[in-house]
């Protein structure tokens, strides 16, 4: 086993601030984990991932999250309001047993409802990112196919724009359109897992920020310990969780989730001292 790895969740715009502020806080006390030799990324992890990849400072990064002058530019999405949608597929859930089905019913209302057109979303995706090209060092970003339900993991191998893997893991099905990448189109990295901590099987340690419980995420550590990775998860405390709100998409929510994660940063960075030396 070798190297570290950093696991980034889905969680929204509140997440992405979150976690950028998670990390800006453990580095202002002096410990910086985005040096990790693995970074996965998960829908809003994936913005968060591809972000620290860069030589943007960290101080840069949470400061485009708390500070509502330097925001970059956001839709509102049109398609099919959050409550109603988790409804929705936790229903289907009860219904479906095979994972893979119920991904593919997924799919098929994503494909279904109309939302904001796909070059529009894919712009906002680009002024995420303060870097077009993968970098240099692993990266893993997570989505679904539209079709089949299984999930893809681009990398710099992939020959797939970092954009568009990243708008791909973003798409949230029914809110935002699915991703056309070749002759398929892709959805949410969520739908398989929220965190896809299992991706980081063979790193020594394993750091987990996830935003939103994820429920296949205890299994996922239960295997990752069993073969000898040392796994931390952080998840929002109080404070985080109300900073939050009740729309994790509403980007009003971005400076006080980037404020949040950066005091609880601060006080998880004795613990993460532990973990990552």
């Amino acid at each position: 086993m070798a190297g570290r790895a950093l696991v980034l969740g889905g969680g929204g715009l509140a997440g992405i601030a979150w976690e950028t502020g998670m990390l800006a806080g453990m580095a202002a006390e002096g410990h910086d984990v985005t040096g990790a030799e693995v970074l996965i990324g998960t829908s809003a992890g994936s913005v968060v991932a591809s972000q620290v990849a860069t030589a943007v400072p960290l101080a840069t990064l949470f400061d485009r999250q708390a500070d509502p002058a330097r925001w970059t530019p956001e839709l509102p999405p049109n398609g099919i309001p959050l409550p109603e949608l988790f409804e929705m597929t936790a229903r289907w859930a009860e219904e479906i047993d095979d994972p893979a089905e119920l991904r593919r019913r997924v799919g098929t209302m994503a494909l279904a409802t109309e939302t904001v057109a796909e070059p529009d979303r894919r712009a906002v995706i680009a002024a995420r990112l303060p870097v077009h090209d993968w970098p240099g060092r692993p990266l893993s970003i997570v989505a679904v196919d539209v079709h089949t339900g299984d999930p893809r993991v681009f990398d710099r191998d992939s020959g797939v724009p970092l954009i568009d893997a990243v708008a791909a893991s973003c798409a949230v099905p029914g809110v935002w359109p699915p991703v056309t990448i070749g002759e398929t189109r892709y959805i949410d990295g969520g739908l398989r897992s929220l965190a896809n901590a299992d991706l980081a099987s063979g790193s020594e340690v394993v750091l987990v920020l996830a935003a939103i419980p994820d429920p296949a995420l205890d299994d996922q550590v239960a295997e990752l310990s069993a073969t000898g990775s040392r796994v931390t998860v952080l998840t929002p405390d109080e404070e985080s969780l109300a900073a939050f709100g009740t729309d994790p998409l509403d980007p009003a929510t971005r400076t006080p989730a980037a404020k949040a994660g950066h005091a609880q940063g601060r006080r998880a960075a004795a613990t993460i001292a532990t973990l990552w030396t």
